[in-house]
């Protein structure tokens, strides 16, 4: 359909300003098209069908995944007669796409659903049948045959080309108004102070499930292994938590009271699993590092050769550069070279820490006045090393060298590990302690604390929960943990279209209240 001649701008549009405009009708539409068609369920949604002839019911189309794997994670579908149940979707523009891609021998395909393609899809034979059949057996460990197939080329409702038009600037960043949760319209009825007090409210139980976890450990390993666990599960991130909680519940093995920061990297990397096999032949660069490195693990390698990690326990795809495991290891090095860090971050729980605008009676303990800027920075300065001969200078061991040097730890790693570590470490002493003046000046920083570093998971809960990109109920880190534990405890035990979720009903009770 062409755009009405009297209206320029259209005319605009339609010549120079669209990326999805198809050049010829004949053309396959570009994937990033087919992904908003479905994102939009631009669809005659009561005539699909499967590739073998069953109807396909699309209670939600699911969520844009935006690390990988299926295009959309957690849609809700039901196909025949079976259950609807949770699962993806996986876009491509021919059925073929399915083992030319390699989806069939990847495991982050193994729950997808349905295989949604453009092409014109033949009856399948009786073997494809069976394979793709509904009785429950349709996530195996690496799946074999393709997901049930979806052809999107006659199931359109209003030409390709029309679609192209009205979609080519479709954001995966921004939800569609009908895909949010139903919590939207109860939370949107609040204003600010009360949306603040719900995630202020939830925040705390995440806070104080997180200083239960530190305490439960503490009790079997000690309060400094509990914090060092803690340390190491932050710097492995999400995808290399478990590696890193690994290498620090073997640290009374391999500690020793007088290692230098080099001689601990050398250890870590090389009972990590992490160390090259082979040494390069050259010596130029940062070689020469690798092969000290090498020289040091040879002569402990037999020692502790039992506590020796598996390569394969690593994940490195979708990761940032900074964010690698052997720059992390060895910074976790330099911390653990300093003897007094532990005793630096117990200060610093009690230190006064004021913007100089609220002058505070000597010795108390400081909770009102604080700078969540000088909070960082303060924090920041007990656990950022100097400059580090090698890591300041290269991403990892086979990384040219940079040309400027890098910090080992930023502002975002620094809220993450006060948020997530310290703070509930700290909290939880001071309930040990009895000490509850202590407990509420933590309490503080944790509330006041600045905004941390943006994610997939808050993106999302955001525009389900809130309806907006952004909010200002989100001014701290604290809020956004509140948002993520409403999202745990609710949005993870429902599906996609809020099937027997009582958090809108709790909402509107609370708001009445």
């Amino acid at each position: 359909m062409s755009p009405p001649a009297e209206n320029f701008y259209a005319d605009w549009r339609s010549r120079f300003g669209v990326g999805n405009v198809l050049r010829d009708e004949n053309d396959p539409p570009p994937e990033r098209l087919l992904q908003a068609i479905w994102r939009h369920q631009r669809l005659q949604r009561d005539r699909l069908q499967t590739a073998d002839g069953r109807s396909v019911r699309i209670l939600h189309p699911g969520f844009v995944s935006v690390e990988g794997g299926p295009d959309f994670r957690g849609a809700v579908i039901q196909i025949g007669d079976a259950t609807p149940c949770s699962g993806d979707v996986e876009i491509d523009l021919r059925a073929a796409g399915w083992h030319a891609h390699g989806h069939d021998r990847n495991p982050a395909f193994q729950n997808v659903l349905l295989h949604v393609v453009w092409e014109r899809l033949g009856v399948p034979s009786h073997n494809e049948r069976d394979g793709a059949g509904n009785d429950g057996r349709l996530k195996t460990e690496l799946r074999t045959r393709p997901p049930a197939s979806l052809s999107l080329c006659d199931a359109l409702d209003a030409p390709i080309a029309e679609l192209g038009l009205w979609l080519e600037n479709d954001s995966p960043r921004v939800l569609p108004e009908n895909l949010r949760g139903q919590c939207c319209v109860a939370l949107r009825e609040l204003d600010e102070t009360r949306q603040g007090r719900i995630l202020e409210a939830a925040a705390r139980v995440r806070f104080q499930a997180k200083a239960e976890q530190f305490r439960a450990r503490a009790r079997h390993a000690g309060w400094e292994q509990a914090l060092w666990e803690g340390l190491f599960r932050a710097l492995g991130y999400k995808h290399n938590i478990w590696p890193m909680q690994n290498l620090a519940e073997l640290r009374p093995r391999w500690l020793r009271g007088t290692d230098p920061a080099f001689a601990l990297q050398a250890r870590l990397l090389g009972i990590s699993g992490l160390l090259p096999v082979e040494l390069p032949r050259a010596t130029a660069g940062g070689d020469g590092y690798l092969r000290r490195v090498w020289d040091c693990w040879w002569r402990e390698r037999d020692e502790f050769g039992d506590c020796v990690l598996p390569r394969a326990v690593w994940k490195f795809h979708g990761l940032r550069p900074a964010n690698h495991p052997q720059r992390r290891l060895a910074l976790a090095a330099h911390w653990l070279a300093d003897k007094h860090l532990i005793s630096k971050i117990e200060k610093w729980s009690v230190a006064e820490i004021s913007d100089g605008r609220a002058a505070l009676p000597r010795g108390q303990v400081p909770q009102c006045g604080i700078s969540p800027a000088k909070l960082v920075d303060s924090l920041r300065e007990i656990l950022e090393v100097e400059r580090d001969e090698f890591w300041s200078w290269h991403w990892t061991f086979r990384s040219a060298r940079l040309k400027k040097p890098q910090p080992l730890l930023g502002d975002a790693r620094v809220t993450d590990l006060a948020v997530n570590v310290i703070l509930p470490w700290l909290w939880t002493r001071a309930a040990e302690g009895k000490n509850g003046k202590l407990q509420r000046a933590i309490e503080h920083r944790h509330a006041v604390w600045p905004l941390a570093e943006d994610n997939a998971i808050l993106k999302l809960a955001r525009q389900r929960l809130l309806g907006v990109g952004r909010s200002r109920a989100l001014r701290s880190a604290s809020a956004q943990q509140g948002l993520i534990q409403i999202t745990r405890d609710f949005c993870e035990h429902s599906n996609a279209v809020c099937e027997n979720c009582r958090f809108p009903e709790l909402v509107r009770g609370w708001s009445c209240e």
